[in-house]
């Protein structure tokens, strides 16, 4: 047993209390949401909230445990490791809720963390539009001020979650007389209201729950629900974004380990089946998943030692994007499809690799940030 207080200890603790808690029906879940385990998981979402697990990273008063950085990466280890959910809201508990910590009022705080944590309520990111996906400052949803309250009108696309979720991050432009990337506000929308119209976007790998598309129709949001400060919502929107792309943060290096892992597995148990470009393809993806961990290694030690990082998260999502794509193109050619009555697991791991290098930023304006901020080439 590790000493009380060390990562060893955290980890001991971590582990005894999976034992006592964890139930078969959140083991796989794969950390997406579907029609049929919706419920579980919020109720093992509350289950980990109460035992301080959902996000033990977080200050204690906000209801984590404020674990350091190695504690955080035992943490998601050993959630990897007995296959266990995480939080069902990952959209607010990874990456809205940081920034609602460093922007948002006392208020804000206490009345959107813990029912958030808890998954009671579920968020969503109103953030691209049809016409502004990569070029998020072109949005063209407004948010005019009337009394009390902003009327919303406009139109997001590629919401998370929007079918299921109680509130919206929302970010609208309210100044049309300044930069664009000055103009913006975010907001704390409530979902169930007259205004608001949603629209789920099934995905090509069966889920119907991910992603949606929404309409603001006059919908109306408290003054008192902006968070930040008015034009602030570009800055806090690279917040949840730079949360958004980082594979540590997500877990997704344990993740990807432990696909390789099953579909090595699978070929030493019939070697047979597998030809030499299948084995092939999955010796590819062994080789990206180990130079992922590596990489997130170095992060975690650069934050030990106090070095942050700004553009350097567009090279952790091309990483990223890579090893979850070579993953998924091993997982098609080891497991197959499952088109001939067997499981089609691995189909829909495919299926969903082929998002990674769109969502949360394409491949193409990350390595235009790499030239132009990293580099320093000149614009052509």
């Amino acid at each position: 047993m590790g000493a009380p207080g060390s990562v060893d200890g955290f980890r001991d603790e971590l582990r005894a209390w999976l034992d006592e808690h964890l139930t078969a029906d959140v083991v796989d879940a794969g950390g997406l949401v579907d029609e049929e385990n919706l419920e579980a998981l919020r109720a093992w979402n509350r289950v980990l909230a109460d035992g301080g697990w959902a996000a033990p990273a977080w200050p204690v008063e906000h209801g984590g445990r404020g674990a350091s950085v190695a504690e955080h990466v035992a943490y998601l280890e050993e959630m990897n490791r007995v296959r266990a959910a995480g939080p069902i809201n990952v959209i607010g508990v990874s990456n809205i809720a940081p920034a609602i910590m460093q922007v948002g009022t006392a208020e804000q705080q206490d009345r959107y963390l813990a029912p958030m944590l808890r998954g009671d309520e579920i968020w969503s990111q109103g953030m691209s539009e049809p016409d502004a996906g990569s070029d998020l400052a072109s949005l063209r949803t407004r948010a005019s001020r009337d009394g009390d309250d902003y009327v919303i009108t406009g139109h997001k696309v590629w919401t998370s979650y929007s079918d299921d979720a109680d509130w919206c991050l929302v970010l609208a432009r309210t100044d049309h007389d300044v930069a664009k990337h000055k103009g913006i506000s975010a907001f704390a929308v409530p979902m169930r209201q007259p205004g608001v119209e949603q629209r789920p976007l099934p995905m090509i790998n069966g889920i119907t729950k991910e992603f949606g598309e929404v309409l603001f129709d006059g919908a109306r949001v408290p003054a008192a629900n902006m968070i930040g400060n008015p034009g602030e919502g570009w800055r806090l929107a690279m917040t949840v974004v730079s949360h958004e792309r980082e594979p540590h943060a997500l877990g997704f290096a344990g993740r990807y380990k432990k696909l390789v892992k099953d579909l090595t597995a699978q070929v030493r148990d019939d070697p047979s089946s597998h030809g030499e470009a299948a084995v092939r393809d999955l010796g590819w993806a062994i080789v990206e998943a180990e130079m992922l961990r590596l990489h997130v290694a170095r992060r975690l030690s650069d934050r030990l030692d106090g070095i942050s990082h700004g553009p350097e998260g567009s090279v952790d999502k091309l990483l990223m994007t890579w090893t979850e794509q070579s993953v998924g193109h091993a997982a098609l050619a080891v497991g197959g499809t499952g088109l001939d009555g067997g499981d089609d697991m691995w189909l829909k791991v495919y299926l969903y690799s082929r998002a990674q290098s769109v969502m949360g930023g394409t491949s193409q304006i990350q390595r235009n940030l790499v030239a132009s901020r990293i580099l320093g080439l000149p614009a052509s």
